[in-house]
C-alpha cells in the first residue's frame, strides 16, 4: 500500500519589493514537486497582504505556465482584508504536514511568517524566527559575523533622523561606498556612490525600502557565493562555490544583473584554489551555526587577491528558480532541483522545532 502523500503548503508573493521574485521561485517549486509524494496547497500573498488559497494547482508543464496561472487563474480570496484572509487560511494550513515559505524580503523572509507558523505549531521549511530576523538585518548579520572572527566591510548605519555620514567616518570609509537598505534583498534600493555629493539621493532611494540604511565601504575582490544545506539527520553540507561575473554594463551585481541580464556569468565551481574553497566553506558553516540557522543558507563573500575573505551578506531563503544561484550550486554537487526540494522538506519535518511527532502526523491524516 503506498504511503499517504505529504500535505505541503507553498507560500509565495508577499508585500515586499521581491514579490515577483517570490512568484518566480514558487513557480519553479510548484513545477518540480513530485506529485506522487506531495499533495500541494498553493497560498498566494498579494502585494496588499491579502492571502488566498487554491484547491489544487493544475498540471502545468512549465514554470512560465505556472506563473501565468498565479497571475490570472488563481482564485480570489473570500476575505479582502489581510487579517480576515490570514485567519481563513490558517484553517487550511494547520491541516498541512509542512509549509514551504517561498518568500523573499520583508513580511516573509524576516521572521514574521515564521513566527506565525511557530505559534500554530506548523513545521516549515527553512530558518526559524530569530535566524530569519537577524539575517535579514545587515547591521546585525555583520555584528554576528565579526563576533565569530569573520571579516566584514566597514560601515555606518543611518537610523531614523540621521541623513549624513560624519566627516571622520567619510575619511575612514573612503570612496566609493555602497548605500543599502538594511532590511531588503535582491539589491533593491542599493546605490554605488563615488562622490559624497550623491549621498543624499542614494540614502533617499534606500529609504524607499527601509528607514534604516547602511553606508558601507567598497571591497575589492571576486564575488563568491556558497550554499549550506542541512540534511534530515542534522548534518551540514556546503555546495561548490560560485563566482558571479556581471557584464561590463554593471558596476555591481544589481537587480538587473541578477534577473534581467543574460550576459551575467555564474561560474561553478569557481576557479579558485582548493585552500580558498575550503576556507570559504568553513566560514559559511561558522556563520550558519552562529546565526543558529536551520535548513539552508547562502553566504556571499568577496575574495581578495591575497586570499582573505570578507562576508558581504547572507540569504536565509535565496532565490529559488531552477536558474537561481543556490539551486545551481547544488546541481553542480549532483543534487537535482527536485531532490533539493525533497531534502529541505524532509529536514523541516525531521528537525524543525515545530515538527509534530510522526505518529501524530499519521493520526491526523
Amino acid at each position: 500500500m503506498p504511503e499517504p502523500k505529504i500535505r505541503l503548503a507553498v507560500l509565495f508573493g508577499g508585500r515586499s519589493g521581491e514579490h515577483e521574485v517570490s512568484c518566480r521561485s514558487a513557480a519553479s517549486i510548484l513545477t518540480n514537486l513530485d506529485r506522487r509524494r506531495y499533495e500541494v496547497l498553493p497560498v498566494r500573498i498579494g502585494r496588499d497582504g491579502v492571502w488566498a488559497t487554491a484547491p489544487a494547482i493544475p498540471e502545468l508543464p512549465t514554470t512560465e505556465a505556472v506563473l501565468h496561472w498565479q497571475r490570472n487563474g488563481f482564485p480570489a480570496t473570500g476575505d479582502s482584508t489581510p487579517a480576515g484572509s490570514v485567519l481563513a487560511t490558517m484553517h487550511e494550513l494547520v491541516a498541512c504536514d509542512v509549509v514551504f515559505p517561498a518568500l523573499h524580503g520583508p513580511f516573509g523572509e524576516d521572521g514574521t511568517v515564521q513566527s506565525l507558523l511557530e505559534g500554530l505549531g506548523i513545521p516549515y521549511v527553512g530558518n526559524g524566527v530569530a535566524a530569519s530576523a537577524l539575517s535579514m538585518d545587515k547591521e546585525y548579520t555583520k555584528k554576528i559575523a565579526a563576533g565569530v572572527g569573520l571579516e566584514v566591510a566597514d560601515g555606518v548605519v543611518l537610523r531614523r533622523g540621521q541623513h549624513d555620514v560624519a566627516a571622520a567616518d567619510r575619511v575612514r570609509l573612503g570612496l566609493p561606498v555602497f548605500v543599502k537598505p538594511c532590511r531588503e534583498g535582491s539589491s533593491i534600493g542599493v546605490s554605488r556612490v563615488d562622490d559624497w555629493a550623491d549621498l543624499p539621493a542614494a540614502v533617499a532611494l534606500a529609504r524607499e525600502s527601509d528607514e534604516k540604511v547602511l553606508v558601507e565601504s567598497a571591497v575589492t575582490g571576486r564575488e563568491i557565493d556558497i550554499g549550506v544545506l542541512e540534511r534530515p539527520d542534522g548534518t551540514l553540507a556546503v555546495s561548490p562555490p560560485m563566482e558571479i561575473l556581471p557584464s561590463g554594463e554593471h558596476t555591481f551585481f544589481d537587480y538587473e544583473a541578477k534577473y534581467a541580464d543574460t550576459s551575467t556569468v555564474f561560474d561553478i565551481p569557481a576557479a579558485i584554489d582548493p585552500a580558498a574553497t575550503e576556507a570559504i566553506g568553513r566560514d559559511a558553516l561558522r556563520l550558519f551555526r552562529a546565526l543558529e540557522c536551520t535548513g539552508l543558507l547562502r553566504v556571499d563573500f568577496f575574495l581578495r587577491a591575497d586570499g582573505s575573505r570578507v562576508v558581504n551578506e547572507v540569504n536565509t531563503f535565496p532565490g529559488f528558480t531552477s536558474a537561481s544561484q543556490y539551486p545551481r550550486m547544488w546541481r553542480a554537487a549532483g543534487l537535482e532541483y527536485g531532490q533539493l526540494l525533497d531534502v529541505l522538506i524532509d529536514t523541516a519535518r525531521a528537525t524543525h522545532p515545530s515538527a509534530r511527532p510522526a505518529d501524530l502526523v499519521a493520526d491526523s491524516r
